[in-house]
């Protein structure tokens, strides 16, 4: 039973994202925050939205395993399909009140992504896709900009701060596609830079270091709108483990790579 085969799982895996935003978009829903590293956090939030989800998901599909940004996830057989969730992306943007974080959740079947649903419940906007299907805000088709040149291009980039030894890349990086495009916007989620993209809010997204939580049901959403989602060397991305990631309106990749590889 899989997202493709079954649109009812599609189904039901959207509506159990849509009622976890609740616990995310609650005001006073941050009670604890702890520390997994520089710079890296994880609140009583992620927990709870991590564990409903979970709950919710064996129950529509029981054979299928899990991956969760708050457990181990070692011993996944990637030969099955498997549920790849960030419970909440921009946890540091949800500590400061920015409401700017999101729920990302992907089905990947063969190592690729075939399902994702990003949720911003400060917006509610919902965006998904099946691959083949096509991609949707709210239930509305979107796409990719049409945007050719890069100086009329506005970009996403990220600062990697759970990465400090990256940062004066990620800055030299910055550096160089400000310097070609209209402006740069460092939003603090990759999800929803990924579907920003895929809807045309920006022509282009870059970061250094991502989880395949960060970006699963994102590149999904992207490829399905008509973008471009790979490594910045054009390689396809890892949903074993992360790296760095070069999104697109497709139109643009190539001088993107090109400013990437300087």
């Amino acid at each position: 039973m899989t997202a493709l085969t079954d649109p009812p799982l599609a189904e039901g895996a959207v509506q159990a994202v849509l009622e976890a935003g609740k616990l995310l978009a609650d005001p006073a829903a941050v009670r604890s925050i702890r520390s997994k590293g520089e710079t890296d956090y994880v609140t009583n939030v992620d927990v709870a939205v991590q564990a409903f989800l979970r709950k919710r998901l064996a129950a529509l599909a029981p054979d299928v395993q899990f991956m969760g940004e708050e457990q181990d996830n070692t011993g996944l057989d990637w030969s099955r399909p498997c549920w790849i969730l960030d419970p909440v992306d921009g946890t540091t943007n949800l500590i400061h009140s920015f409401r700017h974080s999101a729920i990302s959740l992907a089905l990947a079947e063969g190592g690729q992504a075939v399902f994702g649903v990003v949720y911003n419940p400060y917006t509610e906007e919902c965006f998904t896709a099946r691959r083949g299907g096509g991609a949707l805000r709210n239930g509305v088709p979107i796409h990719v900009s049409d945007v050719s040149r890069l100086e009329d291009s506005l970009l996403s980039t990220g600062t990697v701060p759970g990465r400090r030894e990256l940062a004066d890349a990620a800055f030299r990086q910055m550096r160089a596609l400000y310097d070609r495009c209209q402006d740069v916007r460092r939003t603090g989620c990759a999800s929803l830079d990924l579907c920003w993209v895929a809807c045309g809010r920006l022509d282009g997204y870059v970061e250094l270091s991502l989880q395949p939580w960060d970006y699963a049901a994102g590149m999904r959403i992207a490829a399905e709108a008509g973008g471009k989602v790979t490594a910045p060397d054009g390689s396809p991305l890892s949903l074993r483990e992360g790296g760095p990631l070069l999104a697109s309106n497709g139109r643009l990749h190539s001088a993107l790579q090109a400013i990437l590889k300087e």
